[in-house]
């Protein structure tokens, strides 16, 4: 379960990293048309928002500093995919709603088995271990 958690991680986090820059820098003829719909600053929100999460969905477990902070990062992409679930809802896009639900689905996995389940052990745990 522990490789299927890290293959699950690095998946999420590459998605979360490529959409995440996609917002922070959107191709010139698209700029336009996102901040009429997001606005530019709430554009950049969601794009460093997600960016910092996919980095710490999988830097805290391969430093094993503060490991518990991957369960706190798939926590707040929740929150993001629930909000964007309900936006997308709202305005009719039923595709890029189930998506978002779907990745709402796989992150709340992720935080659930990190936090309760297989937390993955700190560099002092460890070292615990290792005595």
């Amino acid at each position: 379960m522990n490789k299927v958690l890290w293959i699950l991680q690095v998946v999420l986090a590459v998605l979360f990293l490529a959409h995440g820059w996609f917002m922070i820098a959107p191709p010139a003829e698209m700029v336009e048309m996102i901040n009429a719909q997001l606005g530019e600053g709430f554009r950049l929100f969601i794009g460093v928002a997600e960016v910092l999460a996919a980095f710490g969905l999988i830097l805290p477990g391969v430093t094993r500093i503060r490991p518990e902070l991957t369960a706190w990062a798939a926590a707040g992409l929740m929150i993001v995919m629930a909000s964007a679930t309900v936006l997308h809802s709202y305005r009719g896009e039923t595709a890029s709603a189930a998506t978002t639900a779907v990745l709402f689905v796989l992150v709340t996995f992720v935080a659930y088995m990190r936090w309760k389940v297989m937390p993955t052990a700190s560099s002092r745990n460890m070292a615990e271990a290792l005595d």
